[in-house]
């Protein structure tokens, strides 16, 4: 369902962003590229390393190993090709990614993923007295990162929070943190939200793909396809006690 949503998957030269509230699946699915990524490009992979940069503490080797596993890869040499980065500032991360395309060339990183993009500038800049200097940084650093992957020719995944808009009556009052600098400069924009006990993936802004959504589940392959999921819980219920 998520394939089709994106017409295939994640765009390289792109960057694509997740945005939701807490535990709407954006960790997941970061895991679930993590494991993908890596895999031989005739297999649906990119055929390279993943650098995967953490603001928030949401990475766990654990998770991508059973994903792995799941999904029938074997997990120790994929392991292997996920170079993970924790960042404790907001100065970090743009140091950081100031010198990015160095560990993309070490590594040979195909995909990088930037768990929680905006958590750090949010915390540190409080108050309407530093929007400005916030919204200025966030620019600058989102402007590398467009050219780092069109230089380098790989797909850029980050997730952002969102906010809620006490101005809107009608509708879903929900919005992507960061305003116009992260919109701007996000190629492709989708919104994540809890849907009972699966999760739906809405397209918000793109070029070129339609403004559709997908039902998905998490489960221990990640993310998967509600039927798939359906169709596993009928085959335990048939199963002799």
């Amino acid at each position: 369902m998520l394939d089709e949503l994106l017409l295939g998957g994640i765009e390289t030269q792109a960057i694509t962003e997740l945005y939701g509230e807490f535990g709407s699946g954006k960790s997941q699915i970061c895991h679930t590229l993590c494991v993908i990524a890596t895999q031989p490009i005739e297999s649906g992979g990119l055929g390279g390393g993943v650098i995967y940069i953490d603001t928030e503490g949401t990475f766990r080797p654990e998770r991508v190993e059973q994903i792995s596993r799941a999904r029938g890869i074997d997990p120790s040499g994929l392991l292997r090709g996920v170079a993970t980065c924790k960042v404790y500032n907001s100065s970090h991360l743009e140091l950081i990614v100031k010198d990015l395309g160095r560990y993309v060339k070490e590594f040979n990183a195909k995909l990088l993923i930037i768990d929680g993009l905006i958590s750090l500038h949010r915390a540190e800049f409080a108050g309407r007295g530093t929007l400005a200097d916030r919204q200025q940084r966030l620019n600058g650093m989102l402007h590398k990162l467009l050219r780092i992957a069109e230089i380098f020719n790989i797909a850029i995944v980050i997730t952002n929070q969102v906010q809620s808009s006490p101005d809107s009556y009608f509708g879903d009052p929900t919005k992507a943190a960061g305003g116009n600098v992260v919109a701007h400069s996000s190629t492709y924009r989708i919104y994540l939200r809890k849907s009972g006990e699966n999760r739906l993936a809405k397209m918000m802004d793109s070029p070129y793909h339609p403004y559709s959504d997908a039902r998905f589940t998490l489960n221990e392959k990640g993310t998967d396809d509600i039927e798939q999921e359906v169709l596993k819980k009928s085959k335990a219920a048939l199963q002799p006690d």
